[in-house]
């Protein structure tokens, strides 16, 4: 298992710091886990599985 912080999650998706966050709010993006007190990170198979869904609902919209 890797963890890779915000800058890479925000590379691979494409999405804004501030809209990784909202969807983590909004409970449709892999949750942050905690490193220390001001340190994050995320799993980086749920990050790459998110991407993954996004690409399986284009294709059934297709």
């Amino acid at each position: 298992m890797r963890l890779i912080k915000l800058k890479e999650v925000m590379d691979c998706t494409g999405l804004s710091r501030s809209t990784v966050y909202k969807y983590i709010e909004e409970g449709c993006f892999p949750k942050s886990v905690c490193l220390g007190t001001r340190a994050v990170a995320w799993v980086e198979s749920e990050v790459h599985d998110w991407i993954m869904q996004r690409i399986e609902e284009r294709d059934l919209k297709a």
